[in-house]
């Protein structure tokens, strides 16, 4: 499969209906999506690894890793509405995805590659919420592929470094969101993101 022949899959993917600011459900751009999918493919992390997607939201990463050739793929979020979902998504169009509804502290599982868009920490209420993540990806995973503001890269890399791994890629995009909730004033406002690859030395 070639990546606009991907993009083009996950454009097609629902959308959360009952998105909650809260927990920042922004869903990623299909064209951002299927570049970090080929991009994790050419590195070796995808094609008959297991993959797991942490904080998936209806699933476009995990979906896109499944298609990519995944051995085995999980994902998982605190929210069952968008859970559900992705699980109606999958078991319509054959794809042997596990979903499920649980928090982040919680997890307990094991992979080769986790792939996540974890909450920028935008909302007052969120500030740091993807330390949690990365948190987590280490304690699962030996390859991290993560989305953060690019404002927050310095102190990512000071972190990273005394959780003992090491960044081995970091590509940048323009992150669109658009009007979503009564509190955006903008149709659309672009953030600058960093896609960062993390070895985990596990």
């Amino acid at each position: 499969m070639k990546q606009r022949q991907l993009e083009i899959i996950l454009q097609q993917l629902p959308k959360p209906t009952k998105p909650n600011p809260h927990l920042e459900q922004y869903t990623t751009p299909a064209t951002i999506a299927a570049d970090v999918i080929f991009t994790a493919y050419n590195w070796g992390d995808i094609q008959d690894k297991v993959v797991v997607d942490l904080g998936c939201g209806t699933g476009i990463l995990a979906t896109g890793a499944f298609l990519m050739g995944a051995e085995k793929v999980q994902g998982y979020d605190i929210d069952p509405n968008v859970i559900a979902i992705a699980q109606d998504h999958a078991a319509a169009h054959k794809h042997s995805i596990e979903f499920y509804t649980q928090d982040i502290t919680s997890i307990q599982t094991t992979c080769d590659t986790v792939i996540m868009n974890p909450p920028f920490g935008a909302q007052k209420a969120n500030l740091k919420a993807d330390r949690k993540f990365i948190e987590k990806g280490f304690e699962i995973a030996s390859i991290i592929y993560s989305f953060h503001l690019k404002k927050t890269i310095p102190f990512l890399e000071k972190m990273i470094t005394a959780l003992h791994g090491e960044i081995t890629l970091q590509k940048d995009y323009e992150f669109p969101i658009k009007w979503l909730f009564d509190f955006h004033y903008k149709q659309v406002v672009n953030y600058k993101v960093t896609l960062l690859r993390i070895s985990t030395n596990r």
